[in-house]
């Protein structure tokens, strides 16, 4: 059995979020974040230029990350890279954006307070009875 794996991006976001629709009619919600990259080298990390990109979440996802984020936020997201091509004075110009499927605070550089929803307590089961002793078990 292999461990199912995504592409993840963690980074700062820099705007506020964009909302918008696609031409069919979907939910989409934009923002430019920013990564930092590191390289190893021996025992230490060496902090790189930051990468700028478009980070862009689909569907209910929006609603949620709408309300729970804005700029200067750590977050951590898993997805994948989307490439395509735009037109800018007449050339064809690839561009990348990261499509967030998760997306949450970076809890290495968030302090945050978690509020659990309570769970429904299950209704309490009749006892079962073996037919062999009459005895409830």
């Amino acid at each position: 059995m292999t461990i199912p794996i995504r592409q993840s991006l963690e980074g700062v976001f820099l705007t506020g979020l964009r909302p918008g629709t696609t031409q069919s009619g979907i939910p989409v919600l934009r923002a430019r974040v920013r990564a930092q990259q590191w390289r190893h080298e021996g025992e230490t990390f060496t902090p790189q230029e930051p990468v700028t990109c478009d980070l862009v979440v689909f569907h209910e996802l929006t609603q949620r990350t709408r309300t729970r984020f804005r700029p200067g936020d750590a977050f951590i997201a898993s997805g994948h890279v989307n490439t395509y091509d735009v037109t800018r004075d007449g050339q064809s110009v690839q561009c990348e954006e990261f499509v967030a499927r998760r997306l949450g605070h970076d809890a290495a550089r968030t302090r945050y307070k978690v509020t659990r929803t309570r769970r429904r307590l299950r209704p309490a089961t009749a006892p079962v009875v073996r037919l062999d002793s009459g005895r409830a078990s």
